[in-house]
């Protein structure tokens, strides 16, 4: 079952058809424990309707905080050492993957998150920038998991190579994440086979492409969701990136105007244009 939020409306498409639900609130509808079973009934008690062009598409999120998760695969783990190794921050990556309390870091809030289709952006401060994708979890304000989306970490990989203590200027800033196209709300947890991909296009052209399995996730959606709410509330809900096995070499940085493309098997596919933040 797929939840689409559209400057239109809010529709659920369920096997084949698609229905639009006359709810006013996105907070209310997607807070709720029991959100699969609750969208499964209702649309039992209306009638099918057509789906709106995907032009409409809103990021699937209200005033929900996102969060991100770091180092939480082998991959990102040894590009994050080598980054760093200049500076003597290697071991804060090893430690920070072996571990047992996960990095979890501030990404962006609601209003600053952009929607399929939109701009990021990469910074013009920064001269190694690069896209995350990463499977990313959406929690009730209880705690549970009951839904996925696809999410855009933008990163600017330079200016947290400097210094690891620079890394939320090179993670949060404008046009630096985006979400969508829907919420995947399964009546069970996702697969862990599920395969996520990335493709990077440079005028019409194929300049970067990766593909990994959520199974290469280091740690549990439920023991990242469960350090996550320790010491921390979240009234309408939360949005948490789960990190990304996915990283270019460090030859490769993105430019203005590059087609970002990343698919989740079952989710679907976040499509973003590359910009340039001011400043």
């Amino acid at each position: 079952m797929k939840l689409y939020r559209t400057s239109i409306g809010f529709y659920v498409n369920y096997e084949t058809h698609y229905y639009h639900l006359p709810h006013a609130d996105w907070d209310v509808l997607i807070n709720r424990d029991d959100l699969y079973d609750y969208l499964k009934t209702f649309i039992q008690t209306i009638s099918p309707a057509d789906f709106v062009n995907f032009s409409t598409l809103l990021a699937p999120i209200g005033t929900q905080e996102v969060w991100a998760s770091g180092v939480t695969y082998y991959r990102s783990k040894i590009a994050r050492m080598e980054e760093a190794k200049e500076v003597g921050g290697e071991v804060f990556y090893e430690r920070a993957y072996e571990g047992e309390r996960p990095e979890l870091f501030f990404k962006s809030m609601a209003q600053k998150v952009i929607h399929p289709r939109g701009t990021v952006n990469i910074r013009p401060d920064s001269t190694w920038s690069v896209p995350e994708p990463e499977w990313t979890l959406f929690a009730t304000s209880s705690g549970k998991i009951v839904g996925y989306t696809i999410g855009n970490d933008m990163s600017s990989r330079s200016i947290e190579s400097e210094n690891p203590l620079y890394l939320p200027q090179a993670k949060v800033y404008d046009g630096s994440a985006a979400l969508g196209p829907c919420l995947h709300i399964p009546a069970q947890p996702m697969s862990l086979s599920t395969a996520i991909t990335i493709e990077i296009s440079r005028a019409s052209k194929l300049v970067f492409e990766g593909r990994t399995t959520l199974d290469q996730l280091k740690r549990q959606p439920e023991e990242l969701i469960s350090w996550l709410f320790r010491s921390n509330t979240f009234a309408t809900g939360v949005f948490l990136m789960t990190g990304t096995g996915l990283v270019p070499s460090s030859d490769f940085t993105l430019e203005l105007g590059d087609v970002i493309h990343i698919s989740i098997d079952t989710i679907g596919e976040l499509i973003n244009t590359v910009g340039i933040a001011k400043g």
